[in-house]
């Protein structure tokens, strides 16, 4: 094999290298910023919400994050502050206590 032969093909395997490292990495950069660009303040019945995942703020974003899951399989970034999501992350925690 010839040098020229050599470096075409350790290039190949370096571009090749490079195409499956970002999508192992994907997941982590989006996990430094904020997930919630806008939040619903709008009253969603809890019987549509499939699923809550609850984010406490730290270095990847300063406000807590309350992201929906609806049965539709849309999500929606909950507004904290409002009484009813209150409510929502008030029954989660209690039910995790309850658990442990």
């Amino acid at each position: 094999m010839t040098i020229q032969m050599s470096l075409h093909v350790l290039l190949l395997l370096v571009l090749l290298g490079s195409w499956t490292a970002p999508s192992q990495g994907a997941s982590l950069r989006t996990e430094l910023r904020c997930q919630c660009i806008k939040t619903v303040s709008e009253f969603i019945p809890v019987k549509q919400i499939a699923n809550v995942d609850l984010t406490p703020e730290g270095p990847h974003c300063p406000t807590v994050e309350v992201i929906a899951t609806l049965k539709n399989g849309f999500l929606a970034c909950l507004n904290p502050e409002e009484k009813w999501v209150k409510r929502i992350i008030h029954t989660i925690l209690n039910r995790q206590s309850h658990k442990l």
